[in-house]
């Protein structure tokens, strides 16, 4: 069968996922996912430690009430990618053994979700002090888990390998550019009165937010294309993610990061009621952090997701068109169809002699 003009390859087709009835459509596996569930177990370790570390070394009641709403974001931001990430490892695993089976892929990495879910809120009832915030803390992050776990049974696992790697560096990056928050309010006129300082921090969110979208972008659309390399090793013809997956790996950090503070405003809402009820500047500060976190989820989506669509847009070559004149064109008699070189019927009979006399008596 020959192909038609105009039809688009299965392997360079617009779709994230290869097409059904293409052989070489076997979904890809994510690459690296047990070294990605390690780092996210560690950073959730770490997390639970510092905010075990906050509320027990303050004194009992409403400091540690106040710290533990401070700290919830932070756990629940690290539950959420941890059970994405295992999950992920999951799910590649049991492709391996039993193949791509959607059903029971899915399965697994709700599984893998609720064993990360369990072992959190599981060491946090054992170490935290026994306070009425401690079910609250231990429930939210196990419920961030499973979610986690839930979204990473999506079908195409390389794009989910590179969603939980740019959310596991922005969440890093965020903790580490805490550091740098103090010279940056001198930088941007933080002073004496309170005016100064509020702009001073609008402007280091925004400077934390791009950052953080940027590093989100470029580690989603870094990942992809290691992934894809490496299934270009195994198999020449597997296909091709096209520009659909980059654009969610970039918008999916942000995309998180919205997801966690929606759980942390259902299942936390009994924890931040009683910060927001210690005074009125916990109240401010609640409403303040919360919404500072909306802003920073959106910046980081939009943002991230421009830099993987540009990252990607700059691989692409130039778009070849039939219209386009050949490198080297054959003249013009070579191009003539073989059969005009056979005698038309008109010719045939035009070459008898006219003349009445030499005809064949016979006619």
């Amino acid at each position: 069968m020959t192909k038609q003009p105009g039809r688009v390859p299965a392997a360079e087709s617009d779709d994230p996922s290869a097409d059904a009835a293409s052989p070489s459509s076997r979904p890809l596996p994510a690459p690296g996912a047990a070294i990605l569930a390690l780092l996210a177990l560690g950073w959730l370790t770490a997390m639970l430690w510092s905010t075990r570390e906050a509320t027990t070394s303050a004194a009992a009641g409403v400091t540690a009430i106040s710290l533990s709403a401070f700290a919830l974001p932070g756990v629940i931001s690290a539950a959420l990618v941890a059970g994405a990430a295992v999950a992920l490892a999951a799910g590649n695993l049991l492709s391996r053994r039993y193949g791509e089976w959607v059903t029971l892929r899915f399965a697994g990495a709700i599984g893998g979700g609720m064993l990360v879910g369990l072992a959190a809120a599981l060491a946090i009832n054992l170490t935290y002090f026994d306070t009425s915030t401690t079910n609250v803390i231990a429930g939210t992050t196990a419920a961030a888990a499973i979610i986690g776990g839930a979204v990473a049974g999506a079908r195409s696992a390389p794009a989910v390998g590179a969603v939980v790697t740019a959310a596991l560096g922005t969440l890093i990056f965020v903790v580490a550019f805490s550091r740098a928050r103090d010279p940056l309010f001198d930088l941007f006129g933080a002073g004496d009165s309170q005016e100064s300082v509020v702009n001073a921090a609008k402007w280091v969110s925004r400077t934390e937010s791009l950052v953080a979208g940027l590093l989100a972008g470029l580690l989603a659309f870094g990942y992809l294309t290691w992934a894809r390399r490496r299934a270009l090793r195994h198999d020449p013809a597997a296909p091709a993610l096209r520009w659909p997956a980059y654009l969610l790996a970039g918008a999916g950090p942000g995309l998180l990061l919205l997801l966690a503070e929606m759980i942390i405003r259902v299942g936390g809402r009994s924890l931040l009621d009683l910060a927001s009820a210690l005074s009125e500047a916990d109240a401010v500060a609640q409403t303040s952090l919360g919404t500072s976190r909306v802003d920073n989820g959106i910046w980081v989506l939009f943002v991230g997701a421009l830099t993987a669509l540009i990252a990607f847009g700059r691989t692409l070559g130039p778009a070849h068109t039939d219209d386009e004149p050949d490198d080297n064109p054959e003249p013009v008699a070579a191009r003539v169809d073989p059969e005009d070189d056979e005698a038309s019927p008109a010719e045939t009979f035009g070459t008898f002699d006219a003349d009445p006399a030499k005809a064949d008596p016979s006619r």
